[in-house]
This record gives C-alpha cells, sequence and structure tokens, in this order.
C-alpha cells in the first residue's frame, strides 16, 4: 500500500484511545460472560420454561451456530458500515435479545432470543477487536490494550461462572439474561461519546453475497455437526452429513473468494503465514479450554458437591492467572521478544496444568491439585493469548482489520464448539468402559459411577494436553515475526517481518 497523504503511517494516536479501551473491553467482556453463564443458569430456566431433555442442549446451540455462523459476515459488516457503527448497533441488539431472553415465557421464545443473541454477538466481537487494531498504533500501547482484552478473552468465561452462580442462586435465572442489558448500554453510550475511528479506514467494496453465503452455512454445518455428536454420535447419519456438507460449502467458499473481484474474507489474510499460524494454534488451545471448563464444571459439583457459588469462585486460581499471564508476562515482554517466544511457552505451561489434572481422583485436593494445575493453565493461556490477539491482525490493512478480527473469533467459536463435544464424547466412552469393566463385582455402584466419571474426565483431559502441545509446536513452526518496532512511524507490509504494524490512516472522524 503506497504512502499517501490519506494514509502516512501513525503520526498520532486517538486521544481518547484509553477511555475507548474501557468500553471495547465491557463489550468483550459481555459476549464472553454469556457464552458461559447460561449453563450455570440453563438446568434452573429449562424446568420453568418446560424444554425437554432432548431440547435443552439448542439453548446453548442455537447461540453458537448464529454466533459462530455469521462471525465472517460481522467482520465484513464492521469493514463496510464502519467499526463504530456496527459495534453500537450490535450492542444494542444484543441488549434487546438478552431482554427477550429474560422475559422469556416458553421454548420457542427462548430459543429465539438465544439465537439473536447469536447474530448481533456476531457483529459486535469481530468489531471490538478490529477498533483496538486500528486505534493503538504504538508497539507499547498496542501491547497493553491487548494484555488487557486477552485477560477478557481468555477469563471471562470463568468469571461468567461465578456471576452465573450468583444470579442464579440468590436472584432468578433470568438476570443472566437481564445482566447483559446494563452492560451493554454503558458500553453503546460510551462508544458513541469516546470512540473515533480512523478515516479512510472503511471498506467500500460491494458485499460478496455468495461468499455470505457460503461461508455462514458451511460454519453453521461445521458448528451443528459437533455439537450433534456430542449427544447423537460421531456416526449419527445427520451429524456425518453436516460434516460432508459442511467441507463442501466450506471448500467452494474458498474457491469463490479466489475468484471474485471483492472477497468476504480476502485469501490473503488467511495466507500470511503469521495469521494463520494464530487462526490455528488458538482455534485448538481453545478445544481444551472449553472441555476443561465443561469437566470442572461437573466434577465439582457433582463428585465434590459443591454449590453454583462455590463451583464458581472454584475457578478463581484460573482468572487470576490469566491476568498475571496476560498483563504482566505478556504486556511486559511482547515488546521485546517474537511473538513466538510467548505463545509457545505459554501453551506448554498450560500444557503442564492439564497434565496435573490427568491425576485427578474423587478425594484429590483442592488445594494440593486442582488450584496449581488452574494456576499454570491461567498463566500459559494469559500468556499466550495476549500476542495472539495482537497478531490476528498483524499487518493488515485497516480495511481487512474487520475480517480478520473476525477470523480469530470464528477459530475460537469453532474450537469451542469442538472441544465441548469431541472431549466430552471422549469422557463419556471412557466413562461406560470403566463402569462396564468393573460392574460386576462393586460394592457400591453410586461410588463406581462416581469413579467412571472422574475416570472419564481425566483420559479426556490427557486428549487435551496433547492438543495444547500441538499448538505450541504450531505456534513455533508458523509464527516467525520479531519483536514490534519500536520506532516511531513503523510499518509493514504485512508479510510478517520483523516491525509489521497495522497501517493507520492521519485523520479522525
Amino acid at each position: 500500500m503506497p504512502k499517501t497523504a490519506e494514509t502516512a503511517e501513525i503520526p498520532r494516536s486517538d486521544p481518547q484511545r484509553w477511555k475507548a479501551l474501557v468500553f471495547i473491553a465491557l463489550a468483550q467482556l459481555m459476549v464472553v460472560l454469556d457464552a458461559t453463564i447460561v449453563n450455570i443458569a440453563l438446568p434452573t430456566a429449562q424446568q420453568d420454561l418446560g424444554i425437554s431433555d432432548g431440547n435443552r442442549q439448542w439453548v446453548i446451540t442455537a447461540y453458537a451456530l448464529a454466533f459462530g455462523g455469521l462471525l465472517l459476515f460481522g467482520g465484513r459488516i464492521s469493514d463496510l458500515w464502519g467499526r463504530r457503527r456496527t459495534f453500537i448497533v450490535g450492542l444494542i441488539g444484543f441488549a434487546v435479545a438478552s431482554a427477550l431472553g429474560g422475559a422469556a415465557n416458553g421454548e420457542a421464545m427462548m430459543l429465539g432470543a438465544r439465537a439473536l443473541q447469536g447474530v448481533f454477538g456476531a457483529l459486535l466481537a469481530p468489531a471490538a477487536l478490529s477498533l483496538l487494531a486500528v486505534m493503538f498504533t504504538d508497539a507499547k500501547e498496542r501491547a497493553k490494550a491487548f494484555g488487557i482484552y486477552g485477560a477478557i478473552a481468555g477469563g471471562g468465561g470463568a468469571v461468567g461462572l461465578i456471576l452465573g452462580g450468583f444470579l442464579t442462586e440468590y436472584l432468578n435465572w433470568r438476570w443472566t439474561f437481564y445482566v447483559n442489558i446494563p452492560f451493554a448500554i454503558a458500553a453503546a453510550v460510551g462508544a458513541y461519546l469516546v470512540i473515533r475511528e480512523p478515516a479512510g479506514a472503511r471498506n467500500r467494496a460491494s458485499l460478496d453475497i455468495p461468499g455470505v453465503v457460503l461461508s455462514t452455512l458451511g460454519l453453521v454445518a461445521l458448528v451443528y455437526g459437533f455439537t450433534r455428536a456430542e449427544h447423537s454420535g460421531w456416526s449419527d447419519g445427520l451429524t456425518v452429513g453436516m460434516f460432508v456438507a459442511s467441507a463442501v460449502l466450506l471448500a467452494a467458499f474458498v474457491i469463490t473468494e479466489a475468484k471474485v473481484k471483492a472477497p468476504l474474507l480476502p485469501l490473503r489474510v488467511l495466507t500470511e503465514r503469521n495469521r494463520g499460524g494464530v487462526y490455528l494454534s488458538l482455534g485448538l488451545a481453545v478445544i481444551s479450554m472449553f472441555g476443561l471448563f465443561l469437566f470442572l464444571t461437573f466434577y465439582l459439583q457433582i463428585v465434590k458437591e459443591y454449590s453454583p457459588v462455590k463451583t464458581g469462585f472454584a475457578f478463581m486460581p484460573m482468572i487470576v492467572g490469566m491476568i498475571i499471564g496476560s498483563t504482566q508476562i505478556g504486556t511486559r515482554l511482547m515488546t521485546r521478544v517474537p511473538p513466538r517466544m510467548l505463545m509457545t511457552p505459554g501453551f506448554l505451561v498450560a500444557a503442564l496444568g492439564m497434565l496435573l489434572l490427568t491425576q485427578l481422583e474423587i478425594d484429590s485436593s483442592f488445594a494440593g491439585l486442582i488450584m496449581p494445575a488452574q494456576l499454570l493453565l491461567g498463566l500459559g493461556m494469559g500468556t499466550a493469548f495476549m500476542p495472539a490477539m495482537s497478531l490476528a491482525t498483524h499487518g493488515v490493512d485497516p480495511r481487512d482489520a474487520g475480517v480478520a478480527s473476525a477470523m480469530v473469533n470464528t477459530s475460537q467459536q469453532v474450537g469451542g464448539a469442538i472441544g465441548t463435544a469431541l472431549l466430552n464424547t471422549i469422557a463419556a466412552s471412557a466413562t461406560t468402559s470403566y463402569i462396564a469393566a468393573r460392574a460386576a463385582g462393586a460394592g457400591d455402584q453410586q461410588l463406581l459411577q462416581l469413579q467412571g466419571m472422574v475416570h472419564g474426565f481425566s483420559s479426556a483431559i490427557w486428549w487435551a494436553v496433547g492438543i495444547l502441545v500441538t499448538s505450541a509446536v504450531i505456534s513455533f513452526a508458523l509464527i516467525n515475526t520479531g519483536r514490534p518496532d519500536m520506532g516511531p512511524g513503523s510499518s509493514g507490509d504485512g508479510d510478517g517481518a520483523p516491525g509489521d504494524e497495522v497501517r493507520v490512516p492521519v485523520a479522525m472522524h
């Protein structure tokens, strides 16, 4: 991209950028909280609304399908409309959808509200990340901003478990939806007052309708395939059909994007090795994280008989670890060492934490095993998440920032769906085998059931360890950019060379 008066590089920063970060972080926290907060409330909501056991998973799936399927479209819309406008529309829509969910009087209204939350979440999430990418241009400031964002992205899910426990136990499940409304209003008002998006950063090319249709249907089929596999099995006809359809649709999407004049997802966003390495390694790491949230929640509530609130607080060591890893380790070192020197060790430290949890037993000590394992997991993931979030928009032209941001959200969303389904299936299979092999000679069947459950969890966690090690290998092999150039006005061409930064135009709206 040639240097012109309009696109002169980084001569000044938006004076409101730190205030803007507060509202961007608040919105991101709301979206991440919502991914887990509803899990805690689901049993009570199911009973109140008369949702059948067969349909209860749709409370989670409806959100995941809409969110995961529409993320790329949402990222492109933010490039087209402008990130500030898309961000505010996403917040208002999310608040309305949350109000409908809280007021739901039956199954249909609840599922509709969850799908609507997913639609507006798909607008909001890529707009938030791409706003950071175009507003923070100095390497040190960018490291701090993405450190905060990475801590929220990584730890928000665990915070959701605490908040969900409190609201469900002391108020009502409906407040797990209503709580989003003040978050959304505060973030929307703040965004309107303080966010000033750089001029010339929009991509006003016509919308790639075939790309929108193919990517949305392909991602929906993929996410639904994994969520269906969790309860219907991997050999189920519809599950297999969804995977085949997804492969065909996404292959057609790639072919289409290579040919159209204004693609929804320019392939240059994916093929740059650093960004590709981030999308792949982060998606795999999230598979492990989501599986662990599920197993630890069941272990603490069913085996240890913790209340919802106590279960939520039991995740505090992970949250503390993520905050320290992201804001203290990652932020302080990001401008001093290449990103892979943070991501690779981060994933390996997280794998070590997972490795400790393979030793889980019915009578395992929280202080002796679960707490140190969570601390290691949080430290590792926090350290890795921060440079990964920053690198997701590495060297991207501002006009592609929205769709590049959408890709990192998509990798996390698809990773979460895969993690929940894949690891839960492995755990269930191991539990069944364990109980079947010991049922005849067991005196206490209830104890055997609990032992089988814990054995299943530890078996699946071994897979999670392997997945995190794979993330570490991928990040080391693919991510080769050097540390950010600390000189003023540094810029790159997006090829992954040291010093590449997002190129930001001068003028502010």
